[in-house]
């Protein structure tokens, strides 16, 4: 592992940690914990919240991709933030895969098949309502769910890709938040901008690498409708504009919001943080978006 790597894991860490201290699962969410999703108990596992007051109900899915830059993170660290999105009436599937440097590209992305093809097959056992599934992903997971979401409506990139989604799946509508669109090169050294994506990639990141994770060069008008979102304090703020470009030259259907202001700055994916009033608000009004493709 890189000193690079070790720092983000280990900064990013420490931040969650702060971040989460005290908090607890809500008297209202029953949890089902540690699912393994595939053949490594490690990385493969997953979490399913639902509402206690909706026990006898099929309900519409919300799948999270953690961001951590490729690098970090698990589901732990999403745990209380997946807890609120239940709270809105949804059963959110919360999972932990495999990570750079560990495991190279396309490691993350045929995880990310994994888990919606085992929500497509433990409907029953669950409760999941599979004609509404979901998407939320923030950062380097939002990056891994909109390019998701592309192989899923594009077969030109999803034949580039070593697995096969669930027939006929294009998720119903996603959220991405503080995200990683376009994989641009800095213009005076070449390096990628995003720079731990070096580390994920088998080749440090070809030009052909690049092209293949580059988002908004595959999305089409099948692209599934998207809320996206960014804030004052985001050092991604101009991916969200490309993506919004993109967004209205293929008349996909989405809505834009900003978060803070002048008084209010707020970082990057502000929305995990459970304290935050604006992300209470933030995360109600992607579930309210979600709530009109029912």
């Amino acid at each position: 592992m890189s000193e690079r790597s070790d720092f983000i894991r280990k900064s990013f860490k420490e931040y969650d940690d702060i971040r989460d201290a005290g908090l607890t699962t809500p008297e209202d969410i029953v949890r089902f914990d540690d699912i393994c999703y595939g053949e490594d108990a490690r990385w493969q596992v997953l979490d399913v919240y639902r509402p206690k007051d909706k026990a006898e109900q099929l309900l519409p899915v919300i799948v999270s991709v953690h961001g951590g830059g490729w690098v970090y993170g698990d589901k732990e660290r999403y745990q209380y933030y997946c807890m609120s999105l239940a709270r809105h009436g949804f059963a959110v599937v919360n999972y932990t895969y495999r990570l750079a440097p560990e495991f190279k590209f396309p490691s993350s992305m045929e995880d990310a098949n994994l888990v919606f093809t085992w929500v497509m097959e433990h409907a029953k056992e669950y409760g999941f309502d599979t004609g509404h599934v979901f998407g939320v992903g923030d950062s380097a997971g939002a990056h891994q769910l909109s390019l998701y979401a592309a192989i899923c409506s594009n077969q030109e990139l999803a034949a580039r890709f070593p697995f096969q989604v669930p027939e006929g799946f294009v998720p119903t509508a996603i959220a991405l938040n503080c995200g990683v669109y376009a994989i641009l090169r800095d213009k005076t050294t070449g390096r990628l901008e995003h720079g731990l994506l070096e580390e994920a990639l088998p080749d440090g990141g070809t030009d052909d690498e690049i092209e293949r994770i580059n988002v908004v060069a595959h999305i089409t008008e099948s692209f599934p409708p998207t809320f996206y979102m960014t804030c004052t304090g985001d050092s991604l703020q101009s991916q969200a504009v490309i993506l919004g470009q993109k967004l209205i030259e293929k008349q996909i259907p989405h809505e834009f919001h900003f978060y803070g202001d002048a008084d209010h700055q707020l970082g990057h994916v502000f929305h995990c943080n459970m304290r935050l009033e604006e992300a209470a608000r933030c995360n109600k009004e992607q579930c309210d978006y979600f709530r009109k493709f029912l």
